[in-house]
């Protein structure tokens, strides 16, 4: 067994060994041609990449939904609804449906006629919100006798699962887990049961925990309250604005029936893709998938348009008063990808902030001693629309919001006239390159992005792509880019500020 292991490592270590000395083009290319692609007939769309690294298999399972597709007054569904879908299924996590879903009509009843005297405000009778929140605390306590909590992540857990975890953002859901290669079959089962048949078990008491979550997240947390901030004032119009998990006037009475009707609007096949990395025999797999997810029935999609952010012609500016130490994000509204400025702004945020050797760190960190922290990230909040390339930074004490943000600019106005030098491009693209070229060595890694990539901009090629538009970009291409969008009528500036 020992030497069985030790054969093991060693051809993992020659693989990734491999993989990093690939050039460029030679990796896309073998990636590329390794990758199948399928798409069923009921429009759920198959990645599949055999690799026999390990005997494991990795799953990405993404919805073409997320926040930007919620209705005013209604924000935080996106996210309420992934945790529902941890509450199991018609046949997984109840003891007895029929009888089971007796008692779940009489709570949805309860719960909405308890929202609705609720949202009476001044008007709301008290004793009756008093009696119904009695019945639903007998209803609820009712229910536990029907229903198995966390069944479906006992069942990966028992089965040697892995990174078993979901997420919600502005564009993409995205349920996600590891497994053993013998147990494909049940992930379908699983999986395909949750996209027909989920029940919405606890959904009020689910509610309240989201609301929590919220209260520790934003609420008691000033960088949660400056990012929220932040993206309400870069964004006037495009959903992008909203915080994925909602705002607190719409939480507290998301409904059991819109939600219920976003699942069945966006949880589609012909919204989905899914992508299977690891040690698996193709066909056989995809006769799995087939035979699990092919009967499940397309819906129409609807087509109503997002609305566009219009340009901005100045600069807004927003002060946060808290108790924390102070900090600013400072962002500018720039295209998403594929669009080939988009690859340059990859490059500005590597020269402005990756590593140590990276100029914000060099002039802001080391030799002015102004910072605690700064970075730059590409492409916040979502990458399916256009979106903004940000800047967080921290002052060290005793220097201020405004001695950090005059550094900054300083330093953007270098990109915009001082063309990078070839050896630092050249620096930064590797680093790009690795950093790039060590995501896809995992399972878990290649179907992040394939999924990722393939649902956002609906081609899964922009990974073999990447490498090569990177090489393209030159320094003439940051000077343009810089002063194209990184301009003062272009920019939101946010502060976390001390109390007088």
């Amino acid at each position: 067994m020992i030497y069985r292991t030790i054969g093991i490592l060693m051809r993992i270590f020659a693989f990734v060994l491999l993989i990093i000395s690939m050039p460029s083009l030679g990796f896309s290319y073998e990636l590329g041609n390794r990758v199948l692609s399928y798409t069923l007939k009921n429009g759920l769309k198959i990645l599949m990449v055999e690799r026999h690294l390990s005997p494991t298999v990795s799953f990405y399972i993404r919805h073409r939904v997320g926040a930007v597709d919620e209705i005013d007054g209604r924000t935080g569904t996106a996210h309420l609804l992934e945790h529902m879908l941890f509450k199991g299924t018609r046949t997984i996590g109840t003891k007895n449906y029929h009888e089971e879903q007796k008692i779940l009509k009489l709570i949805a009843e309860t719960g909405k006629e308890l929202d609705l005297e609720k949202m009476k405000g001044k008007n709301t009778n008290k004793s009756r919100v008093q009696a119904l929140s009695e019945r639903m605390e007998v209803l609820q306590k009712k229910h536990k006798k029907w229903f198995v909590e966390n069944e479906i992540d006992r069942l990966y857990v028992e089965n040697g699962g892995d990174n078993v975890n979901a997420s919600t953002g502005q564009d993409l859901t995205t349920y996600h887990v590891s497994l053993p290669s013998n147990k494909i079959e049940l992930w379908a089962r699983i999986e395909a049961d949750r996209m027909t048949g989920p029940v919405f078990r606890e959904f009020y008491s689910e509610r309240n925990v989201v609301m929590e979550e919220r209260k520790q997240r934003i609420e008691s947390e000033p960088e949660g309250q400056l990012y929220e901030q932040f993206l309400a004032a870069a964004y006037i119009a495009h959903p992008y604005r909203r915080p994925v998990l909602g705002w607190p006037s719409d939480m507290r009475f998301l409904s059991l029936e819109y939600t219920e009707v976003f699942f069945k609007r966006y949880h589609a096949p012909n919204n989905t893709v899914i992508a299977v990395v690891g040690d698996i025999d193709p066909a056989n797999t995809l006769t799995i998938i087939k035979k699990y997810f092919g009967a499940i029935p397309s819906r129409h999609l609807d087509p109503s348009p997002i609305t566009e952010e219009p340009p901005q012609n100045g600069e807004r500016r927003v002060d946060i008063v808290s108790d924390a130490n102070p900090q600013i994000v400072i962002g500018y509204h720039k295209p998403a990808m594929p669009d080939f400025d988009d690859y340059v702004f990859d490059v500005i945020e590597c020269i402005l902030s990756k590593g140590r050797t990276s100029r914000f760190y060099r002039v802001l960190v080391e030799e002015k001693a102004l910072a605690e922290s700064v970075h730059a990230v590409n492409g916040l909040p979502g990458a399916k629309y256009n979106n903004l390339f940000a800047i967080f930074a921290k002052p060290r004490h005793p220097h201020t919001n405004a001695e950090i943000e005059s550094a900054i600019y300083d330093e953007i106005e270098k990109l915009k006239l001082k063309p990078a030098t070839t050896r630092e491009l050249e620096k930064v693209k590797n680093q790009i390159k690795a950093d790039f070229i060590r995501s896809l060595n995992s399972n878990p890694g290649l179907a992040n992005l394939l999924s990722y990539f393939e649902a956002v901009t609906g081609n899964y090629q922009y990974i073999t792509d990447h490498i090569k538009v990177i090489e393209r970009v030159t320094s003439e291409d940051i000077m343009r880019v810089a002063k194209k969008y990184l301009a003062p009528d272009n920019r939101t500036v946010t502060k976390l500020v001390h109390k007088n």
